[in-house]
Order: structure tokens, then C-alpha cells, then sequence
């Protein structure tokens, strides 16, 4: 015990210009043994090809104007003159031929001829990182990124990311620990310093045998994630394949943030088609069904992200995609969670029939329009019904409440859901009765108000609503005794080019225009003025519209004579 101490107080008083003399002199002595050696022909002349290349390396390090004070250095220098030492122990045993068995001697030969590489690659990481350009402290711990000065804090953390590409997997385990303390406390020291090869160091880790470095491996690749700042290194680095596999058989941590990274990567949609190139979909769909609630949210996103792709929708309806966010809708654990369901339902029945079809037959309308009956009913469930509406019948629909549900999100809905759902009216008022079954759910003052959203988008599908329902007269004559329908309908005259409501608040206005009551009103909130503009401009019945107009003014003015 006493000798082992004294030992260890040899080695840690050597400073790097010490190790380096002593590595040094062992290659020399190892290359020397190693041509002596009759046995194991082969195995040794790739250990004595390794080993020539050692002083070369040694003399890298040393031209380094900073050499001897850097730890990783001199910590390299060590790991070396180990190997050496080992070389020369076996070379000793080979030449005699005293070792215990061919099989075992050739198995040592094996990992002596690994170590060679692993000390021969790291020499010329050291050099390739630039990690020697700066002196760097003798130990790393959490706090000392963020005590002292930024340079001092970037040094280390230079020198940290470094050690995640040197050494042995016990040493960048270590490093490991150190770098998840600091991204809790510094992230944006870590970024600032950030390299390609770090990533790739990093991406590499994601594949270690021990489930506990790709645990904390994957936690720090989903910060960097969600940093934004290098998506795309993460994957050009090849990130996506480790991910899906930590997806389908990490441990709960794992497959958490392994989703989570999918999910804010799968907003590029090159990345999104190389996650299902990957085959990233089946275990993304297995996580929406027995994922716990955080990762069953992350991955309904992820999969949301990649029906926005429209080539790839197919495939995603191949995997069963439809069945599951329909599933999530019902009884998703997060509101999260069906919210993401929604809009995935919404962009694969955006522009094919046959997914449509198949949200039909699986029951999704009910589905939707179960989720719209919450407080505040969202733009995508009531888009995905605007895609529907046009798959099954009118009869179906009013019997399942759709016209009911269309009330609810037009009083309450976001400006999104009361855009789409006066959309969904245009697609369903196809016949003189359904226009009638639209206007007795109480749609028309609704969709009079909406004439004054914010949006143009708002404005232009209300008014474009309202165009289709009034052909029918019972439905003109209800928007005749609502008091804001013609100045709101006239404010929409406006000529300005992002206007694109005002050819549907013409054609309203003169389904209006038989009644003098509306004329007038028409006159007094100054429809002339705009539509002698309007009809320079060729929008369709404007110039009748103004012709009834100034003919009714023209006779108002000779009956006051």
C-alpha cells in the first residue's frame, strides 16, 4: 500500500516535459523488442508499423508553444508511455515464450494494437481540436465555466468538449457528467465554442455500449436541439438513425429526449423525410400509443412536423398514422397532445381523397368534433372538417351536430377556427337546403360579424360565406334586418390591392340593393366613392351596383326638389 502511494506521488509530480522524455525513450525500446519476435508475425508487424509512428506524434505535441501546460496534454503523454510499457511487457513474454496460451496471447496483441490506435488518433486530435492553443486548468469542474473570466470559462469548456473525442469511453463518460452540469448553468458558453467535430464526438456517443453515456449523451444533443443553432451539423453528423433507436429501445429518459430532439429537428422538412427514410415513423407511432404523457406529445409533434411533407403522407397512412391520431384525439394525455393530432388529421386530409376517406371510415369526424367542444375550439380540427365536409353527406353531418359545433366556433372559436369553419360553410352550402339548414343554426349574424375581423383572410371567407347563403332569399332577407351587415359589407369596398374580400362585398351588396332602405345606407356610409374606384378596376358587378346606387341618389334629390 505504501509503495502503491508512493507510486501514484511519482506520477502526479512528472510534468508533460517528463513524460515526454520518458515516452521517448520507450520507443526505441519497444520497436526494438518487437522486431526481435519470431511468434505472431502478422499482429506484430502492425504493432511495430503503430509504433513508428509514435515519435512523430511525440514531436507534434512537443513543437506545441503550449505544451507543457496543458493537462490534456500531458494526461496524453501518459496514456502513451502506458502503451509503450505495455508493448514492451508483452514483447518480453513473446520473445521468451512464457505466456499462458496462443489464444490469449493473441487477444492481448489485439487490444495492444487498439490502444496504439486510440493514442496515435488522439495525438492528432489534440492537434486537430485546438485545444493545445490554450493553457487549461488542472481539473474541470461545473462551477469554474462560470467563475473567473469568459476566456478562462471557454477555455474549459474547449478543453471538455475535447475530451469527449479523446480517450478511453470511462474518460469521456466523465466529461460527459461534466458537460450535462454545465449546459444546466451556461448553454450559451457551451454553443459559443461549439464544433463540428464535437458534434460528431457527440453523436458518436449516442451508439456506447452503456446505456447511462447515451442517456446523458441524448440529453445534451436535445439541448442542443432545441438551442436551434445546429440543427443542421446534428445532422449531417448522422444524429437521426441513433435517435430512432434510442426511440424504440432507450430507457424512459432516453426515449424522452431522443423524441423531443426528433421533434425539433423534424421542423426542416428535408429532415422530416429523412426520418421516415430512416424509418423513423413506426416507432414514433408505437410512442403516441404507449409513450408516457411528455413523449407522447413529442412524438404526435414530430409526426405532425412530417405530415406537413405532402410526399410522404402515403407512407405515414401505410404505418397506421390515421387510426393513431384519431386514437389521440379521443384520449390523448396531454391537451398537448391532441391539438398535434389535430393539425397532423388536418395536413394529411389537406389534398388527398383517399386519406380522407380513410379519417372518415375510422370514425375522425366524431373525433374532431368532440375536441372542438372545449372553451376555445382551434384552427386545426376545424380545419381537418373543412377538408372533410366535402366526404360524406349533408345528412350524415347534421345528424353527428356539425352544424351546431359550426356555432360554437364561430362564437367562441380562435380567428384561426372561425376562418376555417366559415371556409367548411362555402365547401357545404351546395344545395337551397342546406343553405337554409346553415342560416336557422344561427350562422348568419355570426358570420356578419366576423366582416370586421382583424385579418384579411377573417374577412374575405366571411364574406365569401355569405355571398353563397344569400342567393337564397329567406337568407337575404335575414341579413337585410341585421344592422351591421351593409356598413360592414361597405367597409370591404375598399380598393386597396390586399383587399381580396371586396368582389364578395360587391356581389352582396346587390343582393341588397332591391331594398331602399339598404340604397340608402349604402349612400350614407359613402359606397359610391368606393365603387367608382371599384369599377375602374373591372371588379365584377361593381359598375351595376354603382348605376343603382347614384339612379337612386339622382331621384332622392328630385323628390327633395
Amino acid at each position: 500500500m505504501v509503495e502503491e502511494k508512493e507510486n501514484e506521488n511519482w506520477v502526479d509530480d512528472q510534468t508533460a516535459e517528463d513524460w515526454l522524455s520518458r515516452a521517448q525513450e520507450l520507443v526505441p525500446v519497444a520497436l526494438n523488442k518487437a522486431r526481435e519476435i519470431k511468434g505472431f508475425p502478422g499482429r506484430w508487424k502492425m504493432i511495430t508499423s503503430k509504433l513508428e509512428q509514435i515519435p512523430s506524434r511525440l514531436s507534434d505535441l512537443s513543437c506545441h508553444p503550449f505544451f507543457s501546460k496543458n493537462t490534456l496534454c500531458k494526461e496524453q503523454l501518459q496514456a502513451i508511455t502506458k502503451t509503450l510499457n505495455e508493448a514492451i511487457e508483452l514483447a518480453d513474454m513473446c520473445i521468451q515464450e512464457k505466456y499462458e496460451g496462443k489464444l490469449r496471447m493473441q487477444s492481448d496483441l489485439d487490444s495492444l494494437s487498439g490502444k496504439l490506435d486510440l493514442n496515435l488518433r488522439d495525438c492528432g486530435l489534440l492537434i486537430k481540436t485546438g485545444v493545445l492553443g490554450e493553457a487549461t486548468m488542472p481539473s474541470m469542474s461545473p462551477s469554474s465555466s462560470s467563475s473567473g473570466s469568459d476566456q478562462t470559462g471557454h477555455t474549459n469548456i474547449r478543453e471538455l468538449l475535447a475530451r469527449l473525442q479523446i480517450g478511453h469511453l470511462e474518460a469521456k463518460h466523465k466529461a460527459l457528467d461534466t458537460l450535462v452540469e454545465i449546459m444546466k448553468e451556461d448553454e450559451k458558453n457551451v454553443l459559443s465554442v461549439l464544433g463540428r467535430s464535437n458534434i460528431s464526438a457527440l453523436v458518436q456517443l449516442l451508439t456506447a455500449t452503456s446505456p447511462r453515456i447515451r442517456e446523458k449523451t441524448v440529453a445534451v444533443i436535445c439541448s442542443l436541439a432545441e438551442s436551434g443553432s445546429c440543427e443542421s451539423w446534428l445532422v449531417s453528423e448522422g444524429v437521426l438513425p441513433p435517435l430512432i433507436r434510442l426511440v424504440e429501445s432507450g430507457s424512459l429518459v432516453g426515449k424522452e429526449k431522443a423524441t423531443i430532439s426528433l421533434q425539433r429537428l423534424s421542423m426542416s422538412p428535408e429532415t422530416a423525410r429523412a426520418i421516415v427514410g430512416h424509418g423513423g415513423v413506426r416507432p414514433l407511432i408505437e410512442m403516441c400509443k404507449a409513450g408516457d404523457s411528455v413523449s407522447q406529445a413529442a412524438a404526435a409533434c414530430t409526426l405532425k412536423n412530417i405530415s406537413a411533407v405532402p410526399e410522404v403522407r402515403q407512407t405515414l397512412a401505410e404505418e397506421g398514422i390515421v387510426k393513431v391520431m384519431i386514437s389521440l384525439l379521443d384520449s390523448g394525455l396531454l391537451l398537448g397532445s391532441k391539438e398535434y393530432s389535430a393539425e397532423c388529421l388536418q395536413n394529411l386530409t389537406a389534398s388527398n381523397e383517399a386519406l380522407r376517406r380513410s379519417v372518415v371510415s375510422e370514425g375522425g369526424i366524431r373525433s374532431l368534433l368532440g375536441y372542438l367542444d372545449g372553451p376555445l375550439p382551434q384552427e386545426s380540427a376545424m380545419g381537418a372538417l373543412r377538408n372533410l365536409v366535402g366526404s360524406v353527406s349533408v345528412e350524415v353531418l347534421e345528424s353527428i351536430g356539425f352544424l351546431t359545433r359550426l356555432v360554437h366556433v364561430l362564437k367562441s372559436g380562435s380567428v384561426g377556427a372561425q376562418q376555417a369553419a366559415a371556409s367548411a360553410i362555402c365547401k357545404v352550402c351546395s344545395s337551397a337546403e342546406v343553405k337554409k339548414m346553415v342560416a336557422e343554426a344561427g350562422c348568419l349574424p355570426l358570420l356578419i360579424k366576423m366582416l370586421e375581423a382583424k385579418t384579411n383572410g377573417a374577412r374575405e371567407v366571411a364574406a365569401q360565406a355569405l355571398s353563397s347563403l344569400m342567393t337564397l332569399p329567406h337568407n337575404c332577407r335575414e341579413v337585410k334586418k341585421d344592422d351591421k351587415s351593409v356598413p360592414n359589407f361597405v367597409q370591404l369596398l375598399d380598393s386597396n390591392p390586399q383587399n381580396t374580400a371586396k368582389k364578395y362585398a360587391v356581389t352582396c351588396l346587390l343582393s341588397l340593393s332591391s331594398s331602399k332602405k339598404c340604397k340608402k345606407l349604402m349612400v350614407s356610409y359613402g359606397a359610391i366613392g368606393y365603387l367608382k374606384k371599384l369599377s375602374e378596376m373591372d371588379v365584377p358587378g361593381a359598375k351595376k351596383l354603382l348605376e343603382r346606387l347614384e339612379k337612386g341618389s339622382l331621384r332622392s334629390l328630385f323628390s327633395r326638389k
